[in-house]
């Protein structure tokens, strides 16, 4: 039992004195960041992103009001927002996924109708809801 012992001392020793005759692990070579990250090496707020997407969104589609179920009320938010000199433009069919009856606001009124006038209309008329599409393809009344 005392050889079996010595024997695997020995073994173990053959075996360090063998892993240590390899060659020694190199760090792996690490590219440097601004090469991944190319033109985009300036610090940008959270709010200037969001100020920058908005602008893109607002450029890339029209803004939708409506989902109403009723026509009266929606020729009441038209009256509102013509009120307020806001071109508005009626749509001839319904929105895609979306029932019911909807306006379109001109590109010119887009401007004036913010996040405050949406919550007031929100408030005065419970169906209200907008979105923003691509202006393509919709029907209009004219």
């Amino acid at each position: 039992m005392r050889w079996l012992f010595l024997l695997l001392i020995v073994l173990n020793g053959f075996y360090y004195i063998w892993h240590q005759q390899e060659a020694p692990l190199r760090a792996k070579d690490v590219t440097p960041l601004n090469l991944y990250r190319g033109s985009q090496q300036d610090i940008r707020l959270l709010s200037e992103t969001a100020d920058k997407g908005r602008r893109a969104e607002e450029e890339a589609g029209c803004l939708f009001l409506g989902g109403f179920a009723r026509q009266e009320t929606l020729r009441a938010v038209e009256q509102r927002l013509k009120g307020l000199n806001i071109r508005v433009q009626h749509l001839t069919a319904s929105l895609p996924d979306s029932e019911g009856y909807w306006l379109r606001v001109s590109a010119e009124g887009r401007p004036a109708v913010d996040e405050l006038l949406l919550l007031n209309l929100a408030k005065e008329f419970n169906e209200l809801k907008h979105k923003i599409m691509p202006c393509e393809g919709v029907a209009t009344a004219e």
